[in-house]
């Protein structure tokens, strides 16, 4: 009996000692595995960002951006293109409507003078009440930047005269202007009329 119970202790480490090799065998082909799964992650190509693209398409694609920006701007500018030209039309239509309203003034008063030479008897209120209205006139006139030129006894300037005629004259006046037929006025000093005039010759 002894002797069986001595057999068991002995066989006991044994069957210990193999299982342990067992369980370390188990855990290095574990680890094993665990590293062959690493291996094969890192060998796996990464997926990219996005496909890269070639020249051509880089150039296709920058082509159809410098296109869209031209639409645009083809657009935009024939928007301004249409704008301007729908304001400068309105420009021309409604342009002088300041001045034409500071005029009416003038035209109520050329009505009132001949209402009252209908009935006038004396000549000296009329003249006087048209050299008002000349003045009225003048007044607005110059107001806006209208100018009369002087011309007698100037010497002739064709960026401002225009001769009407040609009148044998002293040595004092030849070349300059003698006689006004019209009236020359300056806007802003650019020429808005020119005069006509007789030259000495």
């Amino acid at each position: 009996m002894l002797k069986k119970k001595k057999k068991e202790t002995t066989e006991a480490p044994e069957n210990l000692n193999e299982l342990m090799d067992e369980m370390q065998e188990v855990n290095e082909a574990q680890q094993n595995m665990e590293l062959d799964n690493e291996n094969e992650e890192q060998e796996q190509p990464q997926p990219s960002a996005g496909p890269e693209l070639s020249a051509e398409e880089k150039l296709k694609d920058q082509l159809v951006q410098a296109n869209d920006k031209y639409l645009r701007l083809y657009a935009e500018f024939d928007n301004f293109r249409r704008r301007t030209a729908k304001e400068r039309q309105e420009m021309l239509l409604s342009g002088g409507k300041d001045v034409l309203a500071s005029l009416l003034p003038v035209m109520d008063d050329f009505d009132r003078a001949l209402k009252a030479m209908e009935t006038a008897t004396d000549v000296i209120p009329v003249k006087e009440g048209v050299a008002l209205v000349q003045n009225k006139l003048k007044h607005i006139l110059t107001a806006k930047g209208v100018k009369e030129m002087d011309t007698k006894g100037q010497p002739f300037d064709a960026d401002i005269h225009e001769a009407i005629t040609n009148i044998p004259a002293g040595d004092k006046l030849k070349g300059k202007v003698v006689d006004e037929l019209e009236k020359g006025y300056y806007l802003n000093d650019k020429v808005l009329r020119f005069a006509k005039v007789v030259v000495g010759n």
